[in-house]
């Protein structure tokens, strides 16, 4: 299975919904963003300020020796995410809000990419 996001809508109802200031960019609506592309994400700054700004979706550990990992590691369950050794620190000291319109997954046939056909 591939993990697929879609965001699509003006980042002002975003700003609005979340009282988030501007980062300076713009997205462009995704309906099969695949993981390793950017797609804007909500944090908070220790000032108390949210802002929006893009990050590759996916995740990868530090342990990791090659960034394709995060391909891979884009979900974590919610009743294990605290222990599991890729997703622990990420987990305890950097958190987000990912907005997306929906979140699907396309089911991969013998010979062919994720997504293709």
């Amino acid at each position: 299975m591939c993990g697929r996001h879609a965001l699509h809508g003006p980042v002002s109802r975003l700003r609005e919904h979340f009282e988030a200031g501007p980062e300076g960019f713009e997205f462009i609506p995704r309906y099969n963003a695949a993981p390793m592309q950017w797609l804007p994400v909500l944090r908070q700054r220790p000032s108390g300020e949210r802002v929006i700004h893009p990050l590759r979706w996916g995740l990868v550990p530090p342990w990791a020796k090659d960034e394709a990992i995060a391909i891979r590691v884009i979900n974590a369950r919610g009743e294990s995410v605290a222990e599991k050794p890729a997703f622990r620190a990420a987990f305890r000291r950097r958190r987000w809000i990912v907005p997306a319109n929906g979140f699907y997954a396309w089911q991969q046939r013998s010979g062919q990419q994720c997504g293709a056909g």
